[in-house]
């Protein structure tokens, strides 16, 4: 398939690469555009308020390779309209560092708001992220997203089973489905690693800037993140501490519906 891959951890990441690495090697054609730096947490937000830069450039993808000053939206939107003239079959966003689940982060991940910017162009969608440990998440920001050998390990288990699940749901989808496939990994995973149907858990996301500097200023933390999931169906964070892939349909269809 023709597929457009983007992020919002930047264009060094290597959960990036090992991503576009897999689909490649499942014979897909692939376009890329990604932000430039990262962009974690902007949600679906678009650059209203400056012009966004662009840049076609080589970053030894052996692909169309766009970098972008914008958004993850704004980089999928960009590409969609002015650079890719050839009928594409899907978005594919990730992997990112980090997971991707529960209502309080699945509205504000740019991973996820990439894929569903592709969603809005008609196009069928999926979101990959990689879940880690808290030691490990602050190790990748501080080094550059360079993993250990036992994370980059997980993470080209994943990454190939992306590549395989995007080559078993796309064309299945069909066009203007409105729906994003979001797909959680867990530490370790493995190619038997079970995936499982779930639900975007239930959370509080309470204090999760900390207390004003001297300038008045509050810089954001991780909080205390409260899960007021109810027990059943089985929610992402749950499947994820179960050992287990967690695979969440977003339909955005469905928003307004009883």
């Amino acid at each position: 398939m023709k597929l457009l891959v983007t992020n919002d951890d930047g264009i060094n990441s290597v959960f990036f690469r090992e991503l576009v690495a897999a689909l490649k090697q499942a014979g897909h054609q692939l376009f890329i555009a990604v932000p430039a730096v990262e962009q974690s947490w902007s949600g679906a937000s678009k650059t209203r308020s400056r012009p966004v830069k662009t840049a076609r450039v080589d970053r030894g993808f052996g692909c169309p390779t766009w970098m972008m000053d914008g958004t993850p939206s704004d980089c999928v939107n960009i590409a969609l309209g002015h650079h890719i003239t050839e009928p594409l079959d899907g978005i594919v966003s990730g992997i990112n560092i980090g997971m991707n689940g529960s209502l309080g982060f699945i509205l504000a991940s740019g991973t996820i708001a990439g894929a569903w910017e592709g969603a809005l162009h008609g196009l069928p969608a999926a979101a990959f992220s990689q879940d880690v440990s808290p030691e490990s998440y602050a190790f990748l920001k501080e080094h550059g997203s360079r993993p250990d050998a036992e994370t980059l390990a997980t993470l080209r288990h994943s990454a190939a089973r992306a590549a395989t699940l995007v080559g078993e749901w796309f064309p299945r989808m069909g066009r203007n489905s409105f729906t994003v496939h979001n797909v959680n990994f867990p530490i370790p995973c493995a190619p038997q690693t079970k995936l499982m149907r779930t639900v975007p858990a239930q959370v509080h996301v309470p204090k999760i800037f900390g207390p004003a500097a001297d300038d008045g200023s509050h810089r954001l933390i991780w909080g205390h993140i409260v899960d007021v999931s109810p027990p059943e169906p089985l929610t992402d964070v749950q499947c994820l501490k179960q050992g287990h892939i967690s695979h969440t349909i977003l339909d955005y269809k469905r928003l307004g519906h009883a």
